[in-house]
């Protein structure tokens, strides 16, 4: 994709500027000899590709490689290792800290958007699904080659790599468990350039950490996912709740108990929060009449009423949820300029409840921008995600009842302050909670920590075992981002 003329210019312009200029040079020629399809910052197609979801961190690559088969992905690989660039898997780009662009400048970019089959034998009812494949995408080829499904989340542009390999927790997880409980094999290309295949059965080592850190070890070349039957019936709601700073705190523990011992496996919800309102919204899977029967409890708590509710089938509760095209493949063309932190709790009462409860009735609402909050019921006694067996997978958060996503908005540039803002809310809620009582969730991932605070909060007690795979696998740190996964130590011989 480069002329001879723009070879020997970069050529000229490595002499002179040095060693880093050298490696984008000798990447090039690299991927240009191996015949990998890849773009320089001078292609026509470039911001395409190099644009971030997330326009508050925009990094500039070395290169983005653009590969259609796994040969291509492991000669993407090699390039990148032979001349010291490191190489970060993007698959659908949506990052909320760059993360798919390296996190910084400089990387090897492996592009996997065109590779986004999907493909369900009817005999098994296991779908076969390529590493850049949208959420959106893989519902509806699901649906349509045979009325099947799998637990995901409600964004349609997201990849299916870095949702599925961190959690995926959606709007059937209650019911389903997360995207990453449905996976039962895939390929994988090492850091070596080598293809290996990984399940319970074949390098289970390797398959338990990349489901739940799988950007650290390695890039999915191909997945295999179980899959469950579509649900006929599915009722979308929203329920408002009429609450103020003296009543929230109730309300939250009353979500709390409900969450915890009643709340039934058919119902997915999660609590909304902005400036102007509170609400629960969801899915029942069932009709109206069961919806209005699981929810009785919780509303005669907190003074709810339900405003809306339809039903439909599982591709209309998708499209619901979706506030956006479902089935797109590339390219991806939503972008937003945020900052974003994230909670797992095992709970939010008390003096937790109080501080977070003043937090948003108090500072929050001294702040003009558009900002949110969902606190989605991860948890609870009827929970796929909590029966699910915890040491299956390197997911850490198995045992958090709430998943919270606290977001805030710019139109244009992102105020210096406004990281305070989140970061308050964060502190405030935690100052009085046990370390093991909250962690953070790697896929609404804030690269403004540091490396040892985000390993610990996104990995938890799995983080020494995920460090000892990392040192056998990729010990030279060549998948490496800024709060990647750091590989154990070497002993030194004695």
């Amino acid at each position: 994709m480069r002329s001879l003329a723009v070879l020997c210019l970069y050529f000229a312009v490595a002499v002179a500027q040095g060693g880093t200029e050298r490696n984008t040079t000798a990447l090039g020629d690299c991927l240009e000899t191996a015949k990998v399809p890849f773009y320089e910052s001078d292609a026509k197609d470039w911001e395409d590709y190099a644009s971030p979801f997330n326009e508050r961190l925009e990094y500039t690559p070395a290169a983005i490689a653009v590969p259609t088969t796994t040969e291509q992905i492991q000669l993407a690989v090699s390039c990148g290792a032979e001349h010291g660039v490191k190489v970060t898997p993007k698959a659908g780009g949506h990052s909320y800290a760059s993360l798919g662009l390296g996190g910084e400048d400089g990387h090897l970019v492996i592009q996997l958007d065109r590779m986004y089959n999907v493909t369900l034998d009817t005999e098994t009812n296991v779908a076969t699904v390529g590493p850049g494949a949208r959420l959106g995408h893989l519902a509806v080829e699901l649906f349509d080659q045979g009325n099947r499904a799998i637990s995901h989340g409600t964004c349609p542009g997201v990849g299916v790599s870095g949702h599925a390999l961190h959690g995926g927790f959606g709007m059937a997880s209650n019911t389903h468990g997360l995207a990453l409980d449905w996976v039962i094999g895939m390929t994988v290309v090492l850091a070596d350039a080598t293809v290996v295949e990984c399940s319970e059965s074949q390098n289970p080592d390797l398959f338990w950490a990349m489901l739940g850190a799988g950007s650290n070890f390695g890039i999915a070349a191909s997945y295999q996912f179980k899959t469950f039957e579509a649900p006929a019936n599915v009722t979308w709601f929203s329920a408002q709740l009429p609450w103020n700073q003296s009543t929230a705190q109730a309300g939250l523990e009353a979500l709390e108990s409900y969450a915890k011992n009643t709340m039934p496996a058919e119902l997915n919800m999660r609590l909304a929060g902005s400036s102007r309102s509170a609400s629960v919204e969801g899915v029942f899977y069932g009709d109206e009449e069961g919806l209005e029967a699981a929810l009785e409890p919780l509303l005669n708590k907190t003074g709810g009423s339900i405003s809306s509710s339809e039903t439909g089938n599982w591709m209309d509760s998708v499209e619901h949820y979706a506030n956006a095209e479902v089935d797109v493949t590339y390219p991806y063309e939503m972008h937003e300029t945020f900052y974003s932190k994230s909670l797992t709790l095992k709970g939010l009462n008390g003096t937790s409840a109080r501080n977070f409860v003043d937090y948003w009735y108090g500072t929050a609402r001294d702040v003009s921008r558009i900002w949110w909050f969902q606190i989605d019921i991860h948890g609870g006694k009827n929970s796929a995600v909590w029966k699910a067996d915890p040491g299956l997978t390197s997911y850490a958060h198995r045992d958090k009842l709430f998943l919270i996503q606290l977001y805030d908005r710019s139109f244009g540039s992102y105020p210096e302050l406004g990281f305070e803002f989140l970061n308050g809310w964060v502190s405030n809620t935690t100052a009085d909670m046990a370390p093991s009582d909250w962690g953070m969730y790697i896929n609404y991932a804030d690269a403004r920590m540091d490396r040892t605070t985000a390993q610990n909060a996104y990995w938890g007690v799995n983080l020494p075992r995920l460090q000892e795979i990392k040192a056998q696998v990729d010990p030279t740190e060549l998948f490496y981002y800024p709060i990647s996964i750091e590989p154990a130590a070497v002993p030194e011989p004695a």
